[in-house]
């Protein structure tokens, strides 16, 4: 990404501090739950001393669950190994305005052990491991996310203290295209988009969705690694722009028994000359590679799907008529289909419709992009499209639950080739720690049924 000019640069970063318009950086990465961590600095120590030099991380920062409470199981981060730190070395091409918050630029980092390898089951390192391995056979990955959340009138403390009962939706009903549904929560939305905008993001459009009060954002196609470096500042951005409004949102792939969160993902592929790699003379405009690609995506779906679903509530989603797939099966412009083929010519793309709010973009691209290569290695040959209704026709099925995924991931032999040993056994115990902590819960549920009744 070294030719590519950042939003902001680290000159007028310097500028804007000299000036006292910029008196904080916060230098962040994405962990495994695609959650950004890291540390604000005084602008001026920033630039005398990290901006060259980097800083540190405790390395339990990729070996915790979502509680942020340390597990057991993770090679490169246990007490045995006192919890140590990782340099997080910036990434200048992502220097950015903050403008929700007063003062402040903003920009990711990269993770390295102190002799100066990559932390692999880095999410960020995972996926430019995959992009490199793309640029190897001369081709880049184009991606776009599509983001969906649930506004509430309720402001993140008043859901914590109702334990998320009784929440208040900003819209009552189906807004799903509604000018007038959309425009009863105008002036959030319109400040996202804003805020996005200003810093360095470009917004394409918003519209309300199925659920009461359920809206999406979507942003300009781009490069893969800017695509989920600005997915990840976007999450981050929404959230603390609600809660400055005195609202709540959630990204969770499914709140309640309605439509769930989805974030589908589009990928097209670049040749050297930047003309769509996936165009051509094929059936359906397709090039073989193309071909050879989506193919790729059905034979490795179930084995990935891990992440693209990473969490216990993702596996809600997966429910037959509800817009989210069941079925490992592709189509053209079909919406029941796992992975639906849309646009010709120059935007001609694939869709993955596993993916929830929850996702972490990188490691799901990064899981697109394998599965794509391994196709395009072995020359898989791709199936007939499904013309009609996937939920009902006879495709195996996405993985039900995060335990079944978790399995399929751990003995895939695509994803060790691939992603290697440390990756799969890392993500591995990630879903253990999760599989585990939900068993041994008490919910809700349980006491609805069976407080009095049983």
């Amino acid at each position: 990404m070294a030719d590519r000019t950042p939003p902001l640069s680290v000159e007028e970063l310097r500028l804007l501090v000299e000036s006292g318009e910029i008196d904080t950086v916060v230098l962040a990465f994405p962990d495994m739950q695609g959650r950004l961590q890291g540390k604000r600095f005084a602008a001026p120590f920033f630039l005398e001393e990290v901006l060259e030099h980097g800083t540190e991380g405790c390395n339990y920062l990729l070996a915790v669950d979502t509680e942020m409470n340390t597990v057991d199981g993770y090679a490169m981060s246990s007490w045995d190994r006192g919890y140590g730190d990782f340099a997080m070395h910036p990434d200048f091409s992502t220097l950015r305005r903050v403008p929700w918050n007063d003062g402040t630029a903003m920009l990711l980092a990269d993770l390295a052990w102190n002799d100066g390898t990559p932390v692999v089951a880095a999410p960020r390192q995972i996926l430019r491991r995959q992009l490199e391995r793309l640029a190897e056979r001369g081709l880049t990955a184009h991606v776009g996310t599509e983001l969906e959340f649930i506004v509430f009138r309720d402001t993140y403390e008043q859901a914590w203290d109702s334990r998320y009962h009784g929440l208040t939706p900003a819209n009552q009903y189906n807004i799903d295209y509604s000018v007038l549904g959309t425009g009863r929560v105008e002036p959030l939305l319109r400040r996202i988009r804003n805020d996005m905008t200003a810093a360095g993001l470009v917004v394409e459009s918003a519209k309300g969705e199925c659920n009461p009060g359920q809206h999406e954002i979507v942003f300009k196609y781009d490069a893969a690694l800017v695509t989920c470096d600005q997915h990840a500042v976007y999450k981050t951005g929404a959230k603390e722009i609600a809660s400055q409004e005195g609202v709540s949102l959630t990204f969770m792939a499914k709140y309640n028994e309605r439509e769930g969160n989805s974030c589908h993902i589009h990928l097209s592929l670049q040749d050297e000359h930047g003309a769509n790699a996936m165009a051509g003379d094929g059936p359906d405009g397709m090039s073989a590679v193309m071909r050879h690609f989506l193919a790729g995506q059905l034979a490795a779906l179930r084995d990935f799907s891990l992440l693209y679903a990473p969490n216990i509530n993702s596996y809600k989603r997966f429910q037959p008529g509800s817009f989210a797939p069941t079925a490992v099966a592709w189509g053209l412009d079909n919406r029941t289909c796992a992975l639906r083929v849309v646009g010709h010519g120059r935007s001609l793309r694939f869709e993955n419709r596993l993916p929830g709010g929850d996702v972490n973009p990188h490691l799901a691209v990064a899981g697109l992009v394998a599965a794509g290569l391994y196709g395009v290695q072995h020359e898989l040959e791709l199936p007939e499209a499904c013309a009609g209704n996937a939920y009902t026709a006879d495709y195996a099925h996405v993985p039900t639950s995060l335990r079944e995924a978790a399995e399929l991931w751990e003995n895939s032999p695509i994803a060790r080739e691939a992603f290697g040993d440390e990756v799969v056994a890392h993500y591995r115990n990630m879903a253990r720690v999760e599989v585990e902590a939900f068993d041994a819960a008490v919910t809700d549920w349980e006491l609805r049924r069976s407080f009095e009744r049983l």
